[in-house]
């Protein structure tokens, strides 16, 4: 009897998917795209209404040769690639490749791999959906004319190697535009004014700022007005206002793909690229002791928080079970923050919420528990009632001026008791003593500080993401290739988890902004998202969009090639020799920050990392310890005398001795706090 065939794209999940099949089905996969556009080649027929040219991938033959056999035999054929633009495209390669008819019933989705979601979706076919599949051919082509026109220019023009994309070069761009607003930042002094006061005990004391007068807030801009201040203020402190009160702090919905990488990136220093790999194995299946391989996870490629029926009732049960009632949220709803949210696919939840981290842990590798144990508490919490906390606020008075204070004790953990953010529950909490107007305080400390206003921070990966998102730039499958592609080109290095632009980086932008101005215009790129969203909605028509964008983009190719002047980039030459042929040296910049190279590539492939000297002796041998960079990109510190000396460090040392034991102090950052401790006993500067 023949088989009904079901084609994937990865073996993982085509091995998750058989189990709830049985015996009447064969599931295969393709291993992602079939055909795509060719390298070597635009591929895009421009007179013929951009007509693509796709083309069998290299290495792919055995795999179509054997697809068209099994569906040669088989009785009914399924299309179950993943659900989405991408998705589409890979089946409607399939059934052309397959002989299939689109308009048949053919097409399976499901956002879970679960039993219940694949049997369903089995039950459940539909035609391939061409709106879906002209969207990812519109967004394809945009990016195939706008990079393989404009980047052998810049290959010509400045450098060998270089690329130029849609969405890219808007990265890029707003990561050269932070760098320059520091770089022109002038601070501004400013100054605060702390009073620790204590009713009976100096040991209780608490902090209150300085406010202002009676009739209004003072700035304090300089130490005059703060010495002006002092010079009036007497001993005694009156507790002028108390205000106490209960304050509510909701849950965070959800998941979707931009705050998972965010919060995979803050929380478990994660890059996009990996949260997106190890999310992509735990939906795909993971081999489950004594339960064969599951689906973990719903997809992870979606920008709505969403929760379906039946996972709010199975989430409720639970929380129910092991919380008690007062716990549970049955009315918990995330709205659309943006119009343009594809609401097709649920938020990112764990597919089975029986499935506790720590009871699955044994099957799941170390990143895979922390990147599901992030995902399953996220989830949970976003079902609980919020968390609840006694407030009190303070006005203490000092001759007509105001000093104030908050504070908030937690009265009712509520989703806490599952999950929170990096503001956590230990920082929302601040004790303060229940005084009453009119009370007399004394002073311990008052403590007069100067400040300087800072610019804003460079963008992280985590604060990059959030901003394409807000921006409406890119889509949830593109910002993990985005990022990984201006560190793989050199335009953009990582510096202690923050993106700098290299000098590369600001030369090609700086050149796409004179000759292509839309293509890196924030709002240009975001508006095409929307008609892109509108091609997938069935309201426009793609052809027409890259007619629209094409005849503007290429009166300005012309232009450029004309009018755009040689820019030699060299490379800075250092007095390093290479040992191999002695040539000086070179920096060049790769993914994970600066290296050297032999500027005789191809000839001579000699590269070693930069050596940095710290200024900090070996405790062992006494030489220098230098500071070197991991083959990703992570610093570690060793001595020079390495490999006779052992001595290794991977948190930069301290030119310091720990008063307690005598070794090495180190830099620890936490919650972007800079922390001086020992490397080896429990001493904290």
């Amino acid at each position: 009897m023949s088989k009904s065939l079901v084609i994937v794209e990865s073996p993982s999940k085509a091995k998750t998917i058989s189990k709830f099949l049985g015996k009447g089905y064969r599931v295969e996969a393709s291993m992602g795209h079939i055909r795509d556009l060719p390298k070597s080649q635009l591929g895009i027929d421009i007179d013929n209404n951009f007509l693509p040219k796709y083309i069998t991938i290299r290495g792919k033959g055995e795999i179509i040769k054997k697809l068209k056999k099994e569906a040669k035999s088989a009785s009914k054929i399924y299309l179950a690639t993943d659900p989405d633009r991408e998705g589409e495209a890979i089946s409607w390669h399939l059934a052309n490749i397959l002989n299939l008819n689109i308009n048949d019933l053919c097409r399976i989705e499901f956002n879970e791999i679960t039993k219940n979601a694949v049997q369903n979706a089995i039950k459940n076919p539909r035609s391939i959906n061409m709106n879906l599949v002209d969207a990812q051919q519109a967004r394809r082509i945009l990016d195939r004319l706008v990079g393989y026109n404009i980047s052998p220019l810049l290959w010509k023009k400045i450098k060998r190697g270089l690329s130029a994309g849609r969405v890219q070069s808007v990265a890029t761009r707003l990561i050269c535009d932070r760098e320059k607003e520091i770089e022109n930042f002038k601070p501004e002094e400013y100054w605060s004014i702390s009073v620790f006061l204590y009713e009976e005990n100096p040991s209780h004391a608490f902090e209150a700022k300085f406010y202002g007068s009676l009739e209004n807030k003072i700035e304090l801009k300089n130490e005059e007005d703060v010495n002006k201040i002092i010079k009036d203020l007497k001993d005694e402190y009156i507790v002028y206002k108390v205000k106490t009160g209960i304050k509510k702090r909701n849950p965070s919905p959800p998941f979707i793909t931009s705050t998972l990488q965010q919060e995979a990136s803050r929380k478990l220093g994660f890059t996009a690229k990996k949260t997106m790999m190890i999310a992509q194995q735990l939906y795909e299946g993971i081999d489950i002791k004594g339960e064969g391989s599951l689906g973990l996870i719903t997809y992870m490629r979606t920008d709505s928080t969403r929760v379906s029926e039946e996972a709010k009732k199975a989430a409720y049960k639970y929380i129910l079970d092991k919380y008690g009632k007062e716990y549970t949220n049955p009315g918990a709803t995330y709205t659309k923050k943006k119009g343009n949210i594809q609401d097709a696919h649920e938020a990112i939840r764990p597919s089975y919420i029986d499935k506790e981290p720590d009871i699955i842990k044994e099957s799941l590798k170390s990143d895979q528990y922390k990147l599901y144990k992030l995902i399953w508490s996220r989830f949970i919490s976003s079902q609980m009632s919020p968390a609840i906390y006694d407030t009190i606020n303070m006005d203490i008075i000092n001759n007509n001026y105001i000093f104030k204070t908050s504070g908030s004790k937690i009265k009712f953990p509520g989703f806490t008791k599952v999950y929170t953010e990096n503001a956590g529950q230990e920082e929302e909490e601040k004790n303060l003593p229940l005084l009453s107007e009119g009370q007399k305080l004394q002073i311990k400390e008052l403590k007069p500080l100067q400040h300087f206003t800072k610019p804003q921070p460079r963008y992280t990966e985590a604060t990059l993401i959030k901003e394409l998102e807000e921006k409406g730039i890119g889509r949830p499958s593109t910002y993990a290739p985005i990022i990984s592609t201006l560190l793989e080109r050199g335009y953009v290095i990582k510096e202690n988890k923050n993106l700098k632009p290299t000098e590369l980086g600001f030369i090609v932008t700086d050149v796409m902004k004179e000759f292509f101005a839309n293509i890196v215009n924030v709002e240009f790129t975001a508006n095409m998202e929307k008609q892109l969203d509108q091609v997938e909605e069935g309201i426009k028509k793609w052809i027409e969009i890259i007619d629209s964008f094409y005849n503007d983009f290429n009166h300005s190719l012309k232009i450029a090639e004309e009018q755009m002047k040689d820019i030699k980039l060299k490379d800075e030459e250092t007095d390093i020799k290479c040992e191999l042929c002695g040539r000086n040296m070179v920096i060049k910049y790769g993914r994970y920050g600066k290296f050297l190279a032999c500027p005789g590539f191809p000839e001579c492939k000699n590269t070693k990392p930069i050596v940095e000297k710290t200024g900090v002796k070996c405790p062992k041998c006494g030489g220098e310890i230098l500071s070197k960079k991991s083959r990703k990109g992570k610093d570690y510190y060793i001595c020079e005398n390495s490999p006779k000396c052992d001595f290794i460090l991977w948190d930069k040392p301290v030119n310091e001795k720990c008063p307690k034991c005598g070794n090495i102090l180190i830099e620890k950052h936490r919650k972007n706090k800079k922390i001086i401790k020992c490397s080896s006993c429990d001493f904290v500067k």
